[in-house]
C-alpha cells in the first residue's frame, strides 16, 4: 500500500510539473570548527556561511517568486522578489549584521495586466 501511495505522489508531482518551474540551490560552506574559552569551559562554533537561491514560475497558477540570500558569519544579505495578484512586483533588498541590525528596501513597480479576450 505504501509503494502505491508513492506511486501516486510521483505521478501528480509528473503532472503538475507541466504547469510551470521551480528551481532550487543551496550550497553551505564548512568552516574549520574555532575555540571559545569562557573560564574552564570551551565550547567550539564553525564560521557560520552559506547560499541559497529558489525560483518558481508557475504560469497555472501566476505564481512567480524568487529568492537568493548568502551569509558570511554575521552578515546575512539578499533579495526576493514576488508578484503580486494585481499584477505589480515587489523587490526587496535586506541587509543584516550584528552592528546595524536588519534593514529592508521594498520597492513595488506596477505592470498593468491585460485581460485576454477570446472571440
Amino acid at each position: 500500500m505504501y509503494f502505491k501511495v508513492i506511486c501516486l505522489l510521483s505521478a501528480v508531482v509528473a503532472l503538475a510539473s507541466g504547469y510551470g518551474h521551480s528551481s532550487q540551490y543551496i550550497h553551505r560552506h564548512d568552516g574549520h570548527h574555532q575555540p571559545l574559552h569562557h573560564g574552564h569551559h570551551h565550547d567550539y562554533y564553525t564560521h557560520p556561511k552559506y547560499e541559497f537561491e529558489y525560483k518558481v514560475e508557475d504560469s497555472h497558477t501566476g505564481d512567480h517568486k524568487s529568492q537568493h540570500e548568502h551569509r558570511d558569519g554575521d552578515v546575512v544579505k539578499g533579495h526576493y522578489s514576488l508578484h503580486e495578484p494585481d499584477g505589480s512586483v515587489r523587490d526587496v533588498h535586506y541587509h543584516a549584521d550584528h552592528h546595524s541590525g536588519f534593514h529592508a528596501d521594498v520597492k513595488h513597480s506596477t505592470h498593468h495586466v491585460v485581460p485576454h479576450h477570446h472571440y
